[in-house]
């Protein structure tokens, strides 16, 4: 069996201390936000720019993390510390199916 995209302990916790409709909030504005912070990892690394890929990889991280997406987080953070120097578009495209996995947990948490 795969392993679930989403930690439940953790998710149940944020629940637990920021509530139901909150945590629904939270997770639109997620899906909200996380697509274009994945195209911006795409065009950050075609074009050098170090910083905002950087900057980006941590904030898909740190919301990642909010929900206990562990494996998002760690795929986030593994670009965050390496850079674009050392980052390769297949890790982008890991980390896109990453995402995806994530999501539909996500929306199946979110819709209960």
């Amino acid at each position: 069996m795969a392993e679930p995209a989403i930690d439940a302990a953790t998710f149940a916790e944020l629940q637990a201390a920021a509530g139901t409709d909150f945590v629904r909030e939270l997770v639109d504005t997620f899906f909200q936000e996380a697509p274009p912070m994945l195209a911006a990892l795409r065009t950050a690394l075609a074009a050098g720019q170090a910083e905002t890929f950087r900057r980006t990889a941590h904030s898909l991280k740190s919301n990642a993390s909010t929900f206990g997406a562990l494996a998002l987080a760690t795929r986030a953070r593994e670009l965050e510390q390496g850079g674009v120097s050392v980052a390769l578009p297949g890790q982008l495209d890991a980390l896109d199916a990453e995402y995806a996995k994530a999501a539909g947990e996500l929306k199946a948490l979110r819709d209960g």
